[in-house]
């Protein structure tokens, strides 16, 4: 883990010393690993996306060989094969992100470790008095309304969400703003800010969704 967090953490600190300001230094950090993840993020994203717009047919597919496993298994991926959507296609991405996420928050989380000092830390910013402790209110409900926000854009597609993603999207935000009010107000402020990213990135890619809708009611027809 410490391949992934040190370099972080080495980035963090060189943007700092360029903006002279801890709060700053979060945001822009924020984008840059965001922007960085772009590939990862779009790959996975365009790939659930897919997969969710397909639903429809794989239901269909699902219902007319309820009785022949086998069948439909094959009718399934016959489904993938034609319209180039793999079941596992949002996995890898996911997984390649996963330690990146796990490195932000170590490193946002004891920035003293990196090289900050406590003065550093404990510097305000905006109407927050100290960035290393919490902030009770503003800023987890930031972050539970961006995270709620995102899950909004995951699911435009117009399809219907199943009972899990609809309580997730409902509980996570609540999860969020609980967690935030314990966490050091770095944190939930870098969490805000790459909703927001996310926010952005998703409605850049919904656009294009609404071709390949097009295409599966085309072949329906």
């Amino acid at each position: 883990m410490n391949v992934i967090v040190q370099p972080l953490g080495a980035l963090l600190r060189i943007i700092f010393q360029l903006t002279g300001s801890y709060g700053v230094a979060i945001i822009v950090f924020t984008v840059i690993v965001k922007l960085a993840m772009v590939p990862l993020t779009m790959k996975q994203t365009k790939s659930m996306k897919r997969m969710q717009e397909l639903q429809p047919k794989i239901k269909e597919v699902q219902e007319k060989y309820k009785n022949n496993q086998e069948q439909m298994n094959i009718k399934v991926m016959e489904l993938y094969k034609e319209y180039n959507v793999s079941p596992f296609g949002g996995c890898l991405p996911l997984l390649i992100q996963f330690p990146i996420i796990i490195g932000l928050f170590t490193v946002l989380r004891n920035p003293v470790d990196f090289g900050f000092s406590q003065e550093v830390v404990e510097a305000g910013f905006l109407w927050i008095p100290n960035l290393s402790q919490e902030d009770p209110w503003l800023l987890p409900l930031f972050a539970g309304l961006t995270t709620y926000l995102s899950s909004a854009t995951m699911s435009t597609s117009g399809g219907k969400q199943d009972v899990t993603q609809a309580m997730m999207k409902y509980f996570m935000p609540v999860m969020i703003f609980w967690w935030g009010r314990s966490f050091p107000a770095g944190l939930t402020l870098y969490w805000g800010i790459s909703n927001l990213f996310q926010i952005a990135q998703q409605l850049v890619i919904n656009r294009p969704s609404l071709k390949l809708r097009g295409d599966v009611k085309q072949h329906s027809s």
